[in-house]
């Protein structure tokens, strides 16, 4: 019956590059387009003030760079550096491009003048963990111009001697100095700070191998250094991990439980806060998360937009913004990071596809 089931959905089904932006669903009075150029394996984007689009990717090993990505009818794709280790963590600071892979954070300084294949790089530092189970980066500079640093498990769950594993670094942008800014969590790929009270919010996607249903992906808040945020101990609010929930280490810590708890496997990765107000009044403010989907659960979840909104008394909302890259309990499509742009659209990377598209909003 299986293959049965799998024979008519090839069938019924169209074939991959049949499906396009115009399949996907967004709110009412919004648009999506795909822009018109190729980054394979997109991973997290960062845009320049001269409106160059950087993407990061993981499997392909390359950086790329788009000049006039949002302008352009056919923008130029530029491959920066290639053959890198998981190359998928890219962020700006002072016109300096700053990525991680893996173990060495390289910077190409003055981005705008290297727009070329090979340019020259530094190496701020080459000594974090090696290991790539969870060791692709998400990058991004904090309001207080330090460089945050992801180091994610080196396993579906375990305990390390390194503490920098499973952790949040915040690292000096040109020294390397660098200090564990919270502990516990499993594997974030996606953070930003409220524009409010530059509180900074961060997506952990829970362990894998305890059913379809546990334990839910955590949206987590750092309200100052040091903060623990239970892995592999606690996983979201109150679940007692089978092997090490009552491990020594665990006795009389004290755990920062989410905000806010999202089905199991959805793999919640790129975030970012909506500082704009070309989408109206109910999305200022609000958080944006690719749910990349899942990849061992019976029924596939996730590999969607979502947003988090918050009332005025403080309450929090989760609701679909873009869908539909998930059809028939087949997928298309993956997003993977978000990123808001300075004219108020928002931007969408999808590594499945290896295309960028375009939300905005459609002006009465």
């Amino acid at each position: 019956m299986l293959c049965l089931q799998s024979f008519l959905l090839t069938l019924t089904l169209p074939a991959l590059g049949e499906w396009s932006h115009a399949d996907l669903q967004v709110p009412p009075g919004f648009a999506i387009e795909t822009l018109n150029f190729s980054v394979p394996n997109a991973r997290q984007m960062a845009l320049t003030e001269a409106g160059t689009l950087i993407v990061g990717s993981r499997r392909a090993g390359r950086v790329y760079a788009v000049p006039n990505a949002l302008t352009a009818t056919t923008p130029e794709v530029i491959t920066l550096l290639e053959n890198l280790s998981l190359p998928s963590g890219v962020a700006l600071h002072e016109g300096n491009l700053y990525i991680g892979a893996v173990s060495r954070i390289l910077v190409i300084d003055d981005i705008e003048q290297q727009l070329r294949p090979q340019p020259p790089t530094r190496v701020l530092t080459d000594t974090l963990p090696d290991k790539t189970h969870h060791g692709w980066k998400y990058l991004k500079f904090g309001p207080d111009e330090a460089l945050y640093v992801p180091v994610g498990a080196p396993c579906n769950v375990c305990l390390s001697a390194d503490a920098r594993f499973a952790s949040l670094l915040r690292m000096h942008p040109e020294t390397a100095a660098t200090q564990i800014w919270a502990h516990g969590i499993r594997n974030t790929v996606g953070f930003d700070w409220h524009p409010r009270d530059q509180r900074l919010w961060f997506s952990d996607n829970g362990r894998d191998m305890l059913g379809d249903h546990v334990p839910p992906e955590e949206i987590n808040v750092i309200s100052h250094a040091g903060q623990h945020f239970g892995y592999p101990f606690v996983h979201a609010t109150d679940i007692r991990d089978p092997e090490y929930g009552d491990a020594p280490a665990a006795k009389d810590r004290v755990f920062t439980p989410p905000v806010m708890e999202i089905t199991a496997h959805s793999a919640v990765l790129g975030m970012a806060f909506y500082a704009h107000d070309l989408f109206g009044a109910p999305y200022q403010d609000a958080l944006f998360m690719a749910e990349h989907g899942s990849w061992n659960r019976s029924t596939k979840v996730g590999y969607r937009v979502s947003v988090l909104l918050e009332d005025a008394g403080g309450q929090l909302r989760y609701q679909p913004f873009v869908s539909g890259w998930l059809r028939d309990g087949e997928n298309w499509g993956r997003p993977n990071d978000v990123l808001v742009t300075p004219n108020g659209s928002l931007l969408i990377s999808d590594d499945q596809r290896g295309v960028i598209y375009r939300v905005t909003r459609q002006m009465p």
